[in-house]
């Protein structure tokens, strides 16, 4: 009977958690709020109330229990009471991000539980504890950049097992870089004072996790750290140390003329690439183009040197699959000088650029065999002949059994990959909001025809990543390593294309169109946190993990973290915007393909960011003038008689000729374009009132 008994106040305990958890949570949280200096915006946490069923600001609950405290952008000062938070037994996640707290850090180590920790964007100040994050076992995630923290980074931290985030960017820490080897997936360190070698175990994370340290040095840094030899020391006055250093001297200068030497044989050898090619060397890169207006006589005379050539040295020519830039063949690549650009995960890459100025970047690909020569040069015929400004289009091949030349016209910009992440130049420099955002839409343009053109193939592009997004000179995007799918042997294709680093075939061992939209995100993710995916690494070590960090940021709701704060400091009035673009990455980025977009409606959402609702607009009767300026604009017009709204877009460089209503009512309205401005009128001699934006 007493078991019974006890059985049954169990059962009662069990069924009425609010009751013996909520209330002493709710002072507790009550307490808190008191510490606060203005506790206003937190109006909606009232006594008597279960913070969970009442839905208090901030407070975040599971199954009636309350698990973080979401108190971000709050403009929350004064302290914080940690012996309150330590009522909420429950609590695993504290944010106090884009608040004015100052001061030392809170005590919050006291909370051994805690799985994450965000206290960004405040004015916390002075040295962080060494001991700190010793009681902190479970924590997961740090996140304590852009305060004033000083001293050395508390060596605790390498006790966290379990770290997978760690941003530390824009405070003053000093000293050396702790050696953590933990698998953490996201760190920043940018931008403090910290000094010395960097650890061995931190060298895969991206450069610019370190860059702003001035006193760093190592890997992944260009800045070599001095040798532990190099210290000069006091010589001492005998003959043995004279004769050691004339030695040393001696030794310095031999090593030095061989420098040379191998230098000058280096740059002749590079000169000399495409003028001393054999039979078994048709090197791949070049460039060379004929321009179009001296199409005619240029084209004849390079066709037949390069059948004369073929036929001397029984090497098959360039087979010209688009001849827009002209026509040239093997003996002008021959002539042109190479520069070897890099190797990708499908061959190599050279830019051979060529007397008449022209460049062109040769890829050699090996492992294209999957299907006959008719079949490869169909295809390469078909690539030729696509037409769309978002696609770099081949100009010519050339085939041997064991490899393959793609040739294509170079892009001074290079790769969306190098703009972003390598030199941080004045191509960097320009990578604004609008023009991240077009790049963007240019990538998803770009697809969508892709998939018009390769409908019935698994992959249309199946290779997509920063790297194969070049840009040209006005920033446009151009896809290239595109629909390679079906030629590669398929054992080389899973070691190589991306498709196959993406969780539908990691996890599901399949792949399909939703691949390339999955892929696609990453580069969305990309642009807007300006991180190195972690995603483009074979075994996923080095970068940031967008995807892992992004969905984490998004169920904490910190997705305001996650743009890149070049962006959020140059364009604070389109945050929105980046917002709803990441939110559309972020639903590309869905493990499971089944809840992911698919790429019609990924370019549809992509296509409505920046586009605005009709609201806190101006009434004017007549025809309104719109002035084209370099952003996207709106004009909405009401017929006066039905009332029934529609909406006309103008975008950059708008014309008449370019109008196209994206809606329709009764009466068109006739498009006149006079002095720059732009004007309506209706056909008709109705009244219609115009809405302006």
């Amino acid at each position: 009977m007493a078991a019974a008994v006890r059985i049954l106040l169990l059962l009662l305990f069990l069924t009425f958690p609010s009751y013996s958890l909520s209330m002493p949570e709710s002072q507790a949280l009550l307490k808190l709020k008191q510490s606060f200096s203005d506790p206003q915006p937190l109006s909606s946490w009232l006594p008597n109330q279960n913070p969970c069923t009442s839905r208090w600001l901030g407070v975040i609950c599971f199954n009636n229990v309350i698990t973080s405290l979401h108190l971000a952008d709050l403009g929350l000062s004064g302290s914080i009471d940690v012996d309150a938070l330590l009522q909420i037994r429950s609590l695993r996640s504290i944010s106090f991000v884009n608040n004015s707290f100052s001061g030392p850090i809170p005590h919050l180590n006291k909370m051994g539980t805690l799985k994450a920790l965000y206290l960004s964007n405040n004015q916390f100040s002075g040295p962080i504890p060494p001991e700190f994050f010793s009681h902190l076992a479970s924590l997961k995630k740090v996140w304590i950049s852009n305060n004033k923290f000083s001293g050395n980074i508390p060596e605790s931290i390498t006790s966290l097992r379990f770290l997978a985030e760690l941003h530390l960017e824009n405070n003053e820490f000093s000293g050396p870089v702790p050696d953590l080897k933990q698998d953490i997936k996201s760190l920043d360190m940018s931008n403090n004072k910290l000094e010395g070698a960097i650890p061995d175990s931190m060298s895969r994370f991206d450069a610019k996790s370190f860059s702003g340290n001035q006193g760093l040095c190592g890997k992944p840094l260009d800045k070599e750290c001095a040798g532990a030899g190099t210290a000069l020391e006091e010589p001492e006055e005998d003959s043995s140390s004279g004769w050691g250093m004339k030695v040393v001297i001696l030794l310095a200068i031999a090593v030095f003329a061989a420098i040379l030497l191998l230098l000058a044989k280096s740059k002749r050898r590079r000169e000399d690439d495409f003028s001393v090619m054999s039979r078994d060397q048709v090197e791949e890169v070049v460039q060379v183009h004929v321009p179009s207006s001296h199409h005619s006589r240029s084209s004849e005379s390079s066709r037949k040197e390069s059948k004369k050539a073929s036929a001397r040295s029984g090497i098959g020519d360039l087979v010209m699959v688009n001849d827009e830039r002209g026509v040239f063949g093997l003996p002008d690549l021959m002539k042109a000088a190479a520069e070897v650009l890099g190797n990708g995960g499908l061959g190599s890459a050279y830019k051979a650029s060529m007397a008449n100025g022209l460049s062109v970047v040769v890829k050699r690909m090996r492992e294209m065999n999957k299907v006959s020569r008719d079949i490869f040069d169909a295809e390469m015929r078909r690539f030729g002949r696509l037409k769309n400004r978002n696609i770099l289009t081949p100009l010519a091949y050339h085939y041997r059994r064991e490899e393959k030349l793609f040739i294509t016209e170079y892009m001074p910009k290079g790769s969306l990959l190098y703009v972003l992440h390598g030199d941080r130049g004045s191509s960097h420099a320009d990578l604004n909001w609008p023009i991240r955002l077009n790049i963007v839409k240019g990538i998803a343009r770009g697809l969508g025809f892709l998939y018009s053109e390769f409908s019935m193939e698994e992959l249309p592009h199946g290779n997509l990543k920063s790297s194969n997004v070049v840009l040209a000179d006005n920033y446009e995007p151009l896809l290239s390593d595109y629909a390679f799918h079906p030629l590669i042997n398929q054992s080389y294709a899973i070691q190589t294309m991306f498709a196959y680093k993406t969780p539908d075939y990691v996890q599901h061992q399949h792949v399909s169109q939703k691949t390339d939209v999955y892929c696609l995100g990453i580069i969305i993710l990309e642009i807007i946190t300006g991180k190195f995916p972690s995603q483009y690494h074979s075994n996923g070590k080095g970068g940031t993990d967008v995807v892992q960090w992004v969905f984490s940021a998004i169920s904490d709701r910190r997705e305001a973290e996650l743009i890149d704060p070049e962006l959020t400091t140059n364009h604070p009035n389109s945050i929105n915007q980046m917002l709803k673009l990441l939110q559309v990455g972020a639903a590309c980025t869905e493990s499971n393909p089944d809840q992911r977009l698919n790429m019609k409606e990924a370019i549809r959402r992509i296509e409505e960011v920046q586009r605005e609702k009709c609201q806190n607009f101006k009434l004017k009767w007549s025809a309104v003038p719109l002035s084209v300026d370099n952003g996207p604009c709106k004009l909405c017009a009401i017929n006066s008689y039905k009332m029934k709204p529609f909406l006309r877009q103008c975008t950059p460089n708008f014309t008449a000729d370019e109008f196209e209503p994206l809606g329709f009512t009764t009466f068109p309205l006739i498009p006149i374009k006079s002095k720059g401005l732009l004007s309506f009128i209706p056909p008709f001699p109705f009244p219609f009132l115009f809405i302006l934006l």
